[in-house]
């Protein structure tokens, strides 16, 4: 055993490989029951000397085997071939402790143990990870809450909590930093959000679902720590940032600390004694804070408190909602009418989205709208209390669509041929950014009898009758009647005093018949030339000037101010490309946020370059810049923006830039992340790889930096892929398929795809590449024999890179492109969840493991252990072939 224990190797076939695992797991045996044997002996007084020096020449040998990793890896995957014969060891190794304690000798004391923890330490070889300590700001985190409280308030909190983990893992951010991290992001928010809406969702965002968030993040095993000790730790940390602090509780007129804490506190993330603590200090910080003039402030009541507050009025109201509505239809309009008043509406909204409830909220909206269908024989008085409902709840479901997106809404399953007013409306009629509506269309052409009788209506008498009326056909039919009326002005048949007495019909008693009219006229105003729109745009400022009469129905001014708000952000769009002013009555709520954000004149790639570069020197990404990159994406399509931007990191060459601008690049990549993968690895760079004129902008360290962020990208689709996550943002996105990913990559080894014949151009030896009848075995890979559906664009791509990246591996001139598709693999091995079976590398060919380990990097058995799919026989033979040559 002193001959060969520290260089055993085997370079035969792989069958021999495996059974040198096993010889060495037998030896292992033996020795140690060996030692246990000895360590019984020594005990007997009289063969005490003799029994130490057996033992001592045992322990020597189990050392010196264990001592090298190698050996300890060929264990590991005898262990998995055969784990009877680790049972065995394990219960050598439980006899073997039980003795130990009787030992007098110290120094062979210490000698066993050491033997006994380097066995124990076997299975577990591949799970340790060092954590970074040397950095204290994580841009990646920072920018996936700041987009998540951007734009996706409603979103669920699961897939977040899955992205920001995915994060954390890659980057191997120590607990303490990244929850610091996740709570700077959100008080960056507060401060900056637009005032208005925006900043009641960030304040929702941050006291009501970032709290949820941590108590699923809190669950996810934390190995020795506790969590609720990481969270006091950054809550710490957090108080170290005064001005920050300070500056959010200028911003919310309020202790946002202290709000947070108790929060937190009452979620089981901090204990009493830690938040009392916590409390005190940031008390005595706040008395050297700048504060605002106590006149100016006493009268504004500050938002965290508000939205608080707001949480437990959405539980309420969405139980009234469930009440039987026929039963009481007054006392359900004083609880709608409470929540119009001022900027209650918004509080709630922001309540229900951040805590997952506003979709409920939104169906029972409709439940509501649709009750009002209902008409029996009803008196003046129930007829009004009947058209306020339906108008109530019309404007909110249109201004739930316009602040939250339309996909709160749709239902996921209504029966067939019962699809509710408001939800066919919304498709059909309702203008928003990006859907271009046709004034002709079908939908706007209802029956024409109810046309000419609504028409008449609107003309003849002096107010909108109530009894009987059918709001929601009105509303169906007043596209229509609104051609009809312009038609006749047009012509001169109607006087502008007429048009007035009619406009103050349509929204004298319910908003949402001006709502449904502008909505048309909007979509008619684009079509028509620059001298034939003034009648159409004059009529859009009469229905969105409010009417002050005596005889308007009940919360006339609460409505008025949803209404305005709707019509502005439905004629946003055509005043701007008219040129037009409206002057919308000043409402209190805000004008439209982020709206509107590119240069005039500027072509879109140098905004795209100037945004990125911007964000690049700050080190990390703001809100309006999110929503820059976001309409750029839009505009320019997926491979545009991702080919734009990988340009602009290979530009790079500071070592340290191009790490910060692939935290930053991957964290704009969350606004699509799928797409944006699947452009990344199935054409970019195989691009880059394929075409030798480009090889050179693969050099270190920017060519480094594309290798992480593509690993990143990568692992991260594939695990959110897998659990079918895509955020509702994301499917609404127009969907372009560059190319069909599975023409682009047939996988039938039958027909050489075109990434093959691609690299056989520049290979001497192209006839093995792309010969039909090249040997399954080149290209055989663990993903195939767990049978993943290679249907999915995502799978096939991965497999093809993971072919082109081994067939660069094997040829035979090497460049900066095989340097890259090394970084490649070790940043794989860097990532990866350790022992997880399924993850990206399971693509990767078998034979590209020997071809690996000849990289002097790559060439450990640490390594080899890591990208090799041990569950599987084959696999464990490719390991033990490969670790046996080293």
């Amino acid at each position: 055993m002193d001959m060969f224990c520290d260089r055993l190797s085997c370079h035969g076939k792989a069958e021999e490989c495996i059974g040198l695992c096993r010889a060495l797991m037998s030896a292992l045996n033996w020795l140690l029951r060996c030692a246990a044997f000895y360590t019984e002996k020594v005990k007997e007084t009289l063969e005490q000397a003799a029994a130490e020096s057996q033992l001592k020449m045992c322990l020597e040998r189990l050392e010196k085997m264990l001592g090298s990793t190698k050996n300890r890896a060929l264990i590991h995957i005898a262990k998995l071939e055969e784990t009877s014969s680790w049972s065995t060891v394990e219960q050598s190794l439980v006899k073997l402790g039980e003795n130990l304690n009787s030992l007098s000798n110290s120094p062979l004391r210490s000698q066993a143990d050491d033997c006994v923890s380097l066995i124990k330490s076997i299975p577990t070889m591949l799970s340790v990870h060092s954590e970074q300590l040397n950095k204290t700001g994580f841009p990646t985190v920072h920018a996936v809450v700041l987009l998540e409280g951007t734009m996706n308030l409603t979103g669920e909190t699961q897939p977040l909590v899955e992205q920001l983990m995915m994060v954390k893992r890659m980057q191997r951010i120590p607990s303490p930093l990244f929850v610091l991290e996740i709570w700077k992001a959100c008080f960056v928010g507060l401060i900056e959000s637009p005032e208005g809406t925006e900043e009641l969702k960030w304040t929702a965002f941050t006291f009501l679902k970032i709290p949820q968030v941590l108590v699923k993040l809190k669950k996810y095993p934390q190995g020795e720590k506790d969590f609720t000790e990481d969270v006091n730790c950054a809550f710490e940390f957090l108080l170290k940032l005064t001005p920050l602090l300070d500056k959010a509780d200028q911003r919310c007129n309020c202790n946002c600390m202290n709000l947070l804490l108790q929060e937190c506190s009452k979620q089981g993330l901090l204990s009493e004694a830690n938040m009392t603590n916590l409390i005190t200090k940031r008390a005595a910080d706040r008395e050297h804070a700048p504060r605002l003039k106590s006149a100016e402030n006493a009268n504004i009541q500050p938002n965290p408190g508000l939205i608080l507050r707001a949480e437990p009025t959405v539980t309420n109201i969405l139980k009234t909602m469930d009440a039987d509505h026929s039963k009481s239809p007054e006392g359900l309009l004083g609880v709608l009418g409470h929540m119009l008043s001022g900027k209650s509406l918004d509080l709630l909204l922001a309540a229900a989205a951040a805590t997952g409830k506003l979709k409920s909220f939104a169906r029972k909206f409709i439940k509501l709208n649709e009750f009002t269908k209902n008409i029996t024989g009803e008196s003046s008085k129930s007829a009004s209390v009947r058209a306020l409902l339906f108008d109530i709840s019309f404007l909110m479901l249109c201004h739930v669509a316009q602040t939250y997106g339309s996909e709160v809404i749709l239902s996921e399953s209504s029966p067939p041929g019962e699809v509710p007013f408001f939800e066919t409306w919304m498709l059909t009629c309702m203008p928003e950014e990006g859907k271009i509506l046709n004034p002709d269309h079908p939908c706007f052409r209802p029956d024409s009898t109810k046309v000419e009788s609504l028409v008449a209506l609107l003309n003849n008498s002096s107010e909108m009758k109530l009894v009987q009326m059918k709001w929601h056909e009105a509303c169906l039919s007043i596209s229509a009647a609104i051609l009809e009326i312009l038609n006749a002005w047009e012509n001169s048949v109607l006087t502008f005093e007429s048009i007035q007495k009619i406009t103050d019909n349509i929204k004298g008693k319910v908003c949402s018949m001006a709502v449904c009219a502008v909505a048309w006229l909007v979509a008619h105003v684009r079509m028509l030339g620059l001298d034939e729109r003034e009648k159409s745009l004059q009529m859009i400022r009469q229905l969105a000037t409010p009417l002050y009469s005596e005889n308007t129905l009940q919360f006339y001014n609460e409505r008025v101010v949803i209404m305005s708000s709707i019509l502005e952000h439905m004629c946003a769009d055509v005043l701007q490309q008219t040129a037009t002013q409206i002057k919308f009555p000043s409402t209190g709520m805000d004008t439209i946020p982020y709206w509107n954000l590119l240069p005039p004149k500027k072509p879109i790639k140098e905004v795209l370059t100037s945004v990125f570069t911007k964000v690049l020197e700050k080190g990390w990404v703001d809100s309006r810049s999110i929503h820059i990159f976001d309409t750029l994406l839009h505009m320019g399509g997926v491979y545009w923006f991702c080919n734009n931007l990988v340009k602009e990191l290979l530009k790079e060459t500071r070592k340290e830039h191009t790490l910060r601008a692939v935290e930053l690049l991957y964290a704009i990549f969350c606004l699509d992340m799928q797409q944006l993968t699947l452009t990344l690895l199935g054409h970019i760079l195989p691009n880059l790889l394929t075409d030798s004129s480009k090889w050179h902008t693969l050099m270190d360290p920017p060519g480094k930096a594309l290798a992480k962020l593509s690993v990143w990208c990568a692992l991260s689709s594939y695990s959110s892929h897998n659990k079918g996550q895509a955020s509702a943002r994301q499917k609404k996105r127009h969907r372009e398929d560059i190319e069909d990913y599975i023409s682009l990559f047939p996988l039938d080894d039958t027909q050489p795809s075109k990434l093959m014949r691609l690299l056989s151009s520049n290979e001497e030896d192209s006839n093995i590449l792309s010969s039909p009848n090249r040997s399954m075995s080149s290209s055989l890979s663990a993903s195939q024999l767990h049978t993943v559906s290679m249907r999915d664009p995502l799978n096939r791509v991965l497999a093809n890179l993971f072919l082109l990246i081994s067939s660069i591996l094997g040829a035979k001139t090497a460049g900066t492109h095989t340097q890259f598709v090394q970084w490649f693999m070790e940043e794989c091995v860097d990532c990866l969840e350790q022992g997880s079976r399924g993850s990206i590398l399971q693509f990767m060919p078998f034979t590209m493991v020997s071809e690996l380990v000849k990289v002097s990097t790559m060439s450990s058995p640490k390594i080899v252990l890591a990208i090799t799919d041990l569950s599987l026989p084959l696999g464990r033979r490719v390991a033990a072939k490969a670790i046996a040559a080293l």
